[in-house]
């Protein structure tokens, strides 16, 4: 990434600036997702945009993404406190069956089983 995109990024204010960076190139980002995922999780305080890009990267490849992915999901957890964004997080990666699926997905993957709480602090 070239050092003057880095500081314009680095000052977004809320993260729309590098989600929309990462939308509008996404053919063009796999030596940078990296870093482009880090900065959406230092600039964006609620989640809004570390969600948004947790879903827009899984929906076009799951797997190429999984490192940021994994990374931005942890971030919604720790940034959205009012669990405004979680809600479309687990559905969009976990699909939206995923309350039939709850005990064995909270078995094979420890973001899920922290999402699932926050959703559902009563339990399973």
């Amino acid at each position: 990434m070239k050092e003057e995109l880095r500081k314009k990024l680095a000052k977004d204010p809320n993260g729309l600036m590098t989600y929309e960076y990462i939308a509008n190139n996404i053919d063009h980002i796999d030596d940078d997702i990296d870093e482009l995922a880090d900065n959406i999780i230092n600039v964006d305080r609620n989640g809004q945009f570390v969600v948004s890009t947790a879903r827009y990267l899984h929906a076009i490849d799951p797997e190429k993404f999984a490192g940021p992915v994994d990374r931005l999901i942890k971030a919604a957890i720790e940034r959205d406190r009012e669990r405004v964004y979680l809600g479309d997080l687990i559905a969009s990666i976990w699909g939206n069956d995923y309350r039939k699926h709850a005990v064995e997905l909270s078995a094979a993957s420890d973001n899920f089983r922290r999402i699932y709480k926050r959703l559902y602090p009563t339990g399973m």
